[in-house]
């Protein structure tokens, strides 16, 4: 819903601002986190949000998941992953690989450019869904639905917005958009009640992004703004005279499980995590191609 029909809207107001910091992460790679295990509770079901930069050779080699499952946005250069199960590509800017790691994988994620930068969102899977088989869906940026009304455009990688909706399937109900604001424009973007949502700031200008009521404090890039629960969605005003402003906004159902997270596996019990480490260590149950398998 746009800001001609915002008379009624009642937005959710700013909870919590994170700022992401830099830390490095992978082989030589800096990740800016700006959702980390702090916000989970807030957050269910989203477990980590990072703001990747790397450039050859660091990168993000061979390495195991569990449980969840990441979502790679790319914003800028390319990102050639590969796995254990013979799947292979490369995403380029506004291309989405939508990954769900299930019961086990192991990939490698390493860049392709000089200069590569993008967003990786981990969410978390049900119980009922944490052993099922690995799978991809990916989306070029040709295929991801994008609308644009009064300065502002998005693009609806998951959920809907402006009325059109992405093709991928969520298996925990979720919504990720990427909008891009005008100066002086503003936006009023549905969210289900009972869904967690926060937005991740990538560009603003001098007086930053506005959320929540028109006279909140701005906020600027590399932000996390969580929302409080309830009410019709999410308000957002461009108040800079000569920049755009970017931002994801990301919201889903909560699932409403114990989360127990050892690095890259995340799983409900400390004793499905001990099994995980296990599994992969003996090479079982998902985890067979452990011992032979390592990226080209």
């Amino acid at each position: 819903m746009s800001s001609s029909s915002s008379q009624n809207f009642v937005s959710r107001s700013v909870i919590k601002k994170v700022f992401a910091k830099l830390q490095k992460e992978g082989d030589g790679a800096v990740v800016r986190r700006g959702i980390s295990r702090s916000e989970q509770k807030l957050l269910d079901p989203f477990l980590m949000l990072d703001e990747f930069s790397v450039s050859p050779p660091a990168g993000f080699p061979d390495h195991p998941h569990r449980g969840f499952e990441t979502v790679t946005y790319v914003l800028e250069g390319g990102i050639t992953h590969q796995d254990f199960k013979g799947h292979k590509g490369t995403i380029y800017a506004g291309d989405v690989q939508w990954m769900t790691a299930g019961r086990g994988i192991i990939h490698s994620e390493m860049p392709e450019e000089e200069i590569n930068k993008g967003l990786q969102l981990w969410i978390n899977l049900s119980s009922n869904e944490k052993m099922i088989e690995p799978n991809y869906q990916e989306l070029s940026s040709s295929d991801i639905p994008k609308a644009e009304q009064n300065g502002v455009q998005v693009k609806v990688i998951a959920g809907e917005s402006m009325g059109i909706q992405s093709p991928v399937y969520t298996r925990t109900s979720t919504m990720f958009l990427d909008f891009t604001l005008d100066p002086g424009a503003q936006f009023h973007q549905n969210v289900p009640e009972s869904w967690n949502a926060f937005a991740y700031v990538l560009e603003s200008g001098e007086s930053g992004a506005v959320f929540g009521s028109s006279n909140a404090s701005p906020v600027s890039a590399h932000n996390v703004v969580v929302f409080g629960q309830g009410n019709d969605g999410v308000s957002v005003w461009n108040k800079s005279s000569s920049k755009k402003l970017r931002f994801v906004l990301i919201a889903g159902e909560p699932l409403g499980e114990p989360v127990v997270q050892y690095g890259p596996f995340v799983m409900n019990t400390q004793a499905e995590i001990d099994m995980t480490i296990e599994d992969y260590h003996y090479g079982k149950n998902g985890f067979e191609m452990a011992k032979y398998w390592r990226s080209q």
